[in-house]
């Protein structure tokens, strides 16, 4: 369990940051920005959880906690005798998220056009959400261009976008409140 005395250590005042191991890289460096993006995906999901209640409030709950081990995962870096075992996202957690995914789409209705973020509120979170874990995503692909990383916490990323966007139908009446792009309309 996480103690946290002091919430200031004045350690980043120079510009690095700690990982999980223990070593020093600058606050810059792609892995911190990585991680950085999963938490402020996790931010984004608490506002849109304001606007849900019920089995959607409980799967993004259990998503935000996922994100906590997400970030967890990406600041430890591999290691091929590490001196504890990390936390890891884990194949379970990625079918989870793909049987929520074959679940919310047998209410939505066949797309015929891209949608444009919106619809309801909790919609239109969702959807800011969607696009803050893609873009969590590409800074984890470049992080894997560079070094050795949990390959299931690029698919977990990859498959909670794709839960997002079946999630954000689904809150705008399973689809009947998308709205969708309508190409050259305003030409």
């Amino acid at each position: 369990m996480v103690k946290l005395t002091k919430i200031y250590t004045r350690g980043g005042d120079g510009g690095q940051t700690s990982l999980s191991d223990g070593s020093r890289v600058a606050k810059g460096d792609v892995r911190v920005a990585a991680y950085g993006e999963v938490d402020e995906l996790n931010a984004v999901i608490g506002i849109a959880r304001l606007h849900a209640v019920g089995d959607i409030d409980a799967m993004l709950g259990r998503i935000q906690n996922d994100l906590f081990d997400l970030g967890a995962d990406l600041s430890t870096p591999h290691a091929e005798q590490p001196k504890y075992e990390p936390l890891r996202i884990q194949a379970a957690q990625v079918e989870r998220l793909e049987a929520e995914i074959d679940a919310l789409n047998e209410a939505l209705s066949t797309l015929n056009s891209f949608i444009l973020p919106g619809g309801t509120a909790l919609g239109a979170h969702l959807h800011l959400a969607r696009t803050v874990a893609r873009r969590a995503e590409r800074l984890i692909v470049q992080l894997a261009d560079r070094e050795t990383i949990n390959p299931q916490a690029r698919q977990y990323l990859n498959r909670l976008s794709d839960h997002l966007f079946q999630l954000a139908r689904h809150a705008n009446d399973d689809g009947r409140l998308d709205v969708l792009w309508v190409p050259g309309a305003n030409r």
